[in-house]
C-alpha cells in the first residue's frame, strides 16, 4: 500500500473531501498555493466545504460562492483594508461576461477629456484593459499585498468578480458607484469553459464539455453559483439605482450606443450636445470593439498578472454562440436551472 504523505480533508459539512500522494500533480499545486497563504486563512479552509476546482486543484464555499483558496486571502484582505472614496468607479461581473469591454468603455468614458479616443496613443490602444482597471482579488490585494490606493488620482477605477454580498463595507455604505455586467448563462458557460481549457495548468487534465457544464449547472465554478452573483447585484441596483447600473451583454451588444449614453450619464460624465454631434459617442464605440481590441498588439502579447495571456480574452464576442456546442439536454437542463433559480426575481434572459 502507498504511503500517503499529505491529505486536506474538510468536516462533515464539506461537499468532498480530498487525498494526495506527494508526486500527485494536484498535491503540488495545492503545496503551491498554500505557500502564500496565512494560517488564519489555512485554518478557515479547513472549516470550509471543498470541491474540484477548474484550472485551480480546489475550490472553497466561502460566504456562498466558490472561490480558490488563493482567492478567499485576497477577498478577506481586501474586505478588511480597503477605504472606499464617494468618487470610486468599480466595475463588477462574473468572469466571461463581458468584463474587458466594460472595463475599456467605462475607461474612454471617464477619461475621454484627457486621451481623446483618436489619438494614437490611447491608453486603451498600447495597454490591456485588465491593467488600466486593475482587480481588487487578483491585482491589489492578491500575495499578501495590502496597497495604499489613498494618492491614486480620482476618480479611481477599480473591478471584482466578487458578488456584492463580499464588497467591503466601505463600498457598500459610500457613495460610490458600482457598474455590474452579466451575460446570458449558456454563453457565459461556453465562454469560461473553452477560457478555462486554454489557461489550464499541464498538470490538470482538460475538462470535457460535459464534465464542466455538470460543474456549472451545479454551481461549483469560480465566483460561482452564477445566480447566486447575479442576484446579488440585480436586487441592491433595484433598491439603489444611483449607487448600481446593472447591464446585461446581450443589452449592449444590441444597442451600445444607448448604453454608452446611459453608463455616462450614470458615472457623472454625461455626453453634452456637442460632443454627441462630433462623434465623440462613436468613436468610443470604434475604439473600444471587439474586433480592433483583439487586433491590438498589447492584448496579443503579455500577460495578466504574469500568468494568464492577453490573448485568451478575446475569442468572439457573439451573442448566441452556444448554440453550437450544447445538446438538447443541456439546453433542457440549464434552461431549468435558470428558471428554478432566477423565476420571479424579475430577472430575464
Amino acid at each position: 500500500m502507498p504511503v500517503i504523505t499529505g491529505c486536506t480533508s474538510v468536516p462533515m459539512a464539506a461537499t468532498s473531501t480530498t487525498c494526495f500522494t506527494k508526486s500527485h500533480p494536484d498535491a503540488e499545486l495545492e503545496d503551491e498555493e498554500s505557500e502564500s497563504l496565512s494560517q488564519e486563512c489555512k485554518d478557515l479552509l479547513l472549516s470550509l466545504p471543498q470541491e474540484k476546482g477548474w484550472d485551480l486543484p480546489s475550490l472553497y464555499l466561502y460566504q456562498d460562492i466558490w472561490c480558490p483558496s488563493p482567492r478567499i486571502q485576497a477577498i478577506i484582505s481586501f474586505q478588511q483594508h480597503f477605504q472606499a472614496k464617494d468618487s470610486d468607479i468599480i466595475i463588477a461581473s462574473l468572469p466571461k461576461s463581458g468584463t474587458t469591454w466594460l472595463k475599456a468603455l467605462t475607461f474612454a468614458i471617464v477619461n475621454r477629456n484627457r486621451f481623446s479616443s483618436c489619438q494614437q496613443n490611447h491608453p486603451l490602444l498600447i495597454s490591456n484593459a485588465h491593467d488600466l482597471v486593475p482587480f481588487f482579488e487578483f491585482n491589489y490585494y492578491a500575495n499578501n499585498q495590502i496597497p495604499d490606493l489613498s494618492d491614486m488620482s480620482e476618480p479611481r477605477m477599480f473591478s471584482t468578480h466578487v458578488p456584492f454580498h463580499l464588497l467591503p463595507d466601505s463600498i457598500t455604505k459610500s457613495k460610490c458607484k458600482i457598474i455590474y455586467i452579466c451575460r446570458n448563462p449558456f454563453d457565459n458557460f461556453v465562454s469560461f469553459w473553452l477560457f478555462v481549457n486554454k489557461i489550464i495548468p499541464p498538470s490538470l487534465p482538460k475538462l470535457s464539455r460535459e464534465e464542466a457544464f455538470e460543474r456549472y449547472s451545479k454551481g461549483v465554478n469560480e465566483c460561482g453559483p452564477f445566480w447566486t452573483h447575479m442576484l446579488s447585484y440585480w436586487k441592491e441596483s433595484k433598491v439603489m439605482p444611483k449607487k448600481v447600473l446593472f447591464l446585461k451583454y446581450e443589452d449592449l451588444k444590441g444597442d451600445i450606443n444607448f448604453y454608452l449614453k446611459s453608463m455616462a450619464e450614470f458615472l457623472g460624465f454625461p455626453f453634452n450636445s456637442e460632443e454627441e454631434n462630433n462623434g465623440v459617442i462613436e468613436s468610443i464605440i470604434e475604439l473600444c470593439s471587439f474586433e480592433k481590441m483583439k487586433e491590438l498588439e498589447a492584448n496579443k502579447n503579455g500577460k495578466f498578472i504574469h500568468k494568464y495571456e492577453y490573448k485568451n480574452f478575446f475569442r468572439k464576442g457573439e451573442v448566441g454562440d452556444w448554440v453550437n456546442h450544447f445538446s438538447p439536454w443541456m439546453q433542457e437542463k440549464l434552461s431549468k436551472v435558470i428558471e428554478d433559480k432566477l423565476g420571479g426575481s424579475g430577472l430575464s434572459f
